[in-house]
């Protein structure tokens, strides 16, 4: 007797689902730079899930999986002044509430290394964000802000995101990367966004 359809289907239902989108500029010359941080996470990210990337419309992703949940990552090629346009693209097509979304950002405000996880809030004068904001029509999407520091000299912000690292700055960059990944699955089963914010911007 074969088993009535609905059944069958049952497994394929849809386990909640969530898109985190790194912020960056596609390309070798900002690879690994300061301003590609959102890039660097999810690289790192996907690598520890041993998934690989697909260059899909508007961007590169793949998926993980976390206790049930399925976790959509996202790094646009659509250089970062553009990035709301890949992000509305792919939460259209995964059918992903606003609040299931999660960007991950540079930060000029905070020191190396120092993550701050918002729930919403002004684009801080990040042309990424500026851009999401006014594809979204909202501010209400959660934000991990990548602390970058700010030891620049005036007139030289530009050169500053877009340059790597020091060895030093690594020393601090490298485990804030790691603390970021669990940041990322700890949003995907937490009950209220304020929990995992409580843990991760001690």
């Amino acid at each position: 007797m074969s088993l009535p359809k609905l059944y069958i289907c049952k497994k394929h239902h849809n386990m909640q689902s969530f898109l985190v989108i790194g912020l960056g500029n596609p390309g070798e010359k900002y690879a690994m730079t300061r301003h590609n941080i959102g890039f660097d996470i999810l690289d790192y990210l996907a690598k520890a899930e041993g998934e690989n990337w697909e260059e899909k419309k508007l961007g590169w992703m793949c998926t993980i999986k976390n206790k049930g949940r399925k976790i959509h990552l996202l790094k646009p090629n659509t250089f970062m002044n553009l990035s709301g346009k890949a992000v509305q693209y792919w939460m259209n097509e995964l059918n992903i509430p606003l609040e299931n979304i999660l960007v991950l950002v540079d930060d000029l405000a905070l020191p190396v290394g120092k993550l701050r996880l918002r729930g919403k809030g002004s684009d801080g004068g990040h042309n990424g964000l500026k851009d999401i904001q006014a594809k979204l029509g909202s501010t209400n999407y959660k934000r991990l802000r990548f602390g970058i520091g700010d030891e620049f000299s005036k007139g030289k912000q530009i050169d500053f995101v877009l340059g790597r690292y020091s060895d030093e700055e690594w020393e601090v960059v490298h485990p804030a990367i790691l603390r970021s990944m669990e940041a990322i699955k700890a949003f995907s089963v937490a009950r209220q966004f304020g929990e995992v914010m409580t843990e991760y911007n001690k």
